[in-house]
């Protein structure tokens, strides 16, 4: 079984004004709602993929209950810890011809709440995976991905990590079956600018030294490149379209490399269907559908 988690999952609040007025009054044409948080993400276009998975969180408030019910609508297998007191956070995402984002905090999260995060993950299985995506909520210790991958590092559960930074480089010793930092994100790891193909493969192989298994790299409108755990280094570009929204493309990305690779795809077939579902997302105004999906992939595996 396939499982995210989502330690600050939100709910996403799409506001469309048109235009963007600072210091003035904005009326938007329209909103709405959605269940939001990098793993959730991955758990919605792994759900729309036909790649079985359970999505792991908090939640908390009235907000708390609205994402649930968005999940269940989704038909997206959630188990949410409900918290005694706080909101599930809203994030608010106003598109103009850009999408300006003002993120929410989210709800501290006790003690017991953490106690009963461990003991869920203590009932995965070996040759589950479990997919560790997002930012730590300031209620949460900073190392509490590696407190999860510790914890679990005996029982050959499979790890996916899309997190920045320091917090990405902590878990590399627990030898993650992939991690995905996009190219701003590997730039700052490799402390360097990365110009060209030769300084990508570099920072990547860099990460796998460091315990990385395969480095999935998403690049935006060039595509995205596989750093493989046997040294190749593979690339993809991405297809032509119009993109509309960027917003959870990274993570749409994450989420078909992995229904790829879980459905017996190679790695390559499988970072195709990934650059495939990031760009399904990105022409489209939500997370994308499989149809779209499968439609761009089709134009661009090679065996097509």
């Amino acid at each position: 079984m396939i499982y995210t988690l989502t330690l600050n999952p939100a709910l996403d609040y799409y506001m469309h004004p048109g235009e963007l007025n600072i210091g003035g009054v904005n009326r938007s044409k329209g909103e709405e709602f959605a269940a939001g948080g990098k793993g959730l993400n991955v758990s919605s276009v792994l759900t729309r993929l036909g790649a079985d998975n359970i999505a792991l969180g908090f939640a908390a408030g009235f907000t708390g209950d609205i994402l649930e019910r968005l999940t269940k609508e989704q038909e997206i297998a959630a188990e949410f810890i409900r918290l005694d007191s706080g909101l599930t956070r809203i994030n608010v995402k106003v598109r103009t011809d850009v999408v300006t984002e003002i993120n929410g905090q989210g709800a501290d999260i006790p003690d017991s709440a953490l106690v009963a995060l461990y003991d869920r993950l203590d009932r995965l299985c070996a040759g589950d995976m479990l997919i560790l995506a997002g930012s730590i909520p300031n209620s949460l210790p900073r190392d509490i991905y590696e407190k999860i991958m510790s914890r679990l590092s005996e029982k050959k559960i499979r790890f996916a990590v899309d997190c920045t930074g320091e917090l990405l480089l902590r878990t590399l010793k627990y030898r993650p079956f992939v991690i995905k930092p996009n190219h701003i994100e590997l730039e700052e790891t490799a402390g360097e600018k990365l110009c060209n193909k030769d300084d990508l493969i570099r920072a990547a192989e860099r990460l796998q030294k460091l315990g990385a298994r395969n480095v999935l790299v998403s690049m935006g409108e060039y595509g995205g490149m596989l750093y493989t755990e046997d040294g190749r280094a593979e690339f993809c570009p991405a297809p032509k379209g119009e993109v509309k929204n960027t917003v959870g493309a990274g993570d749409s990305m994450l989420a078909g490399f992995i229904a790829g690779a879980e459905s017996g795809l190679s790695l390559s077939e499988a970072l195709i269907l990934g650059v495939s579902a990031g760009s399904a997302a990105a022409f489209s105004d939500a997370l994308p559908e499989k149809e779209n999906i499968y439609e761009l992939y089709r134009k661009t595996a090679p065996h097509h």
